[in-house]
């Protein structure tokens, strides 16, 4: 099972470089089955650019997730704990297998009349 997942272009970029090895999530899909991640960037790019396989999901305070990751978090400390702020649980989901599409897609072009998602979307 795969999801669309919404991720600002400054952490496309990070991710597509290999410096952010985690992504960060304050709520995680309900579906254990789910393997891949489908990246959509969000504005101003509004494209599917690639996808990368589910490695560890680490389930945490957002301090010692923080501490688990920091290293290829690929944000700095102010805005993952701003993101994180009056949170109780933290989730980073830990990115492998990254494949980087020739060319970015539409959703139209992909999935007729699928909308870009707030956060996530199943899409099989």
């Amino acid at each position: 099972m795969r999801i669309l997942l919404s991720v600002k272009p400054a952490f496309v970029h990070e991710i597509m470089t290999g410096k952010k090895l985690f992504e960060f999530r304050k709520q995680l899909f309900k579906h254990t089955e789910v393997k891949t991640i489908v990246i959509y960037a969000s504005s101003p790019i509004c494209k599917v650019v690639g996808e990368f396989e589910i490695g560890d999901i680490i389930k945490d305070s957002p301090q010692n997730v923080w501490e688990k990751t920091k290293a290829y978090s690929g944000v700095t400390p102010s805005f993952y704990f701003q993101y994180f702020e009056n949170r109780d649980v933290a989730y980073a989901i830990e990115i492998t297998n990254i494949i980087e599409y020739p060319e970015p897609l539409s959703l139209n072009d992909l999935w007729e009349g699928l909308k870009p998602p707030q956060s996530f979307c199943y899409i099989d």
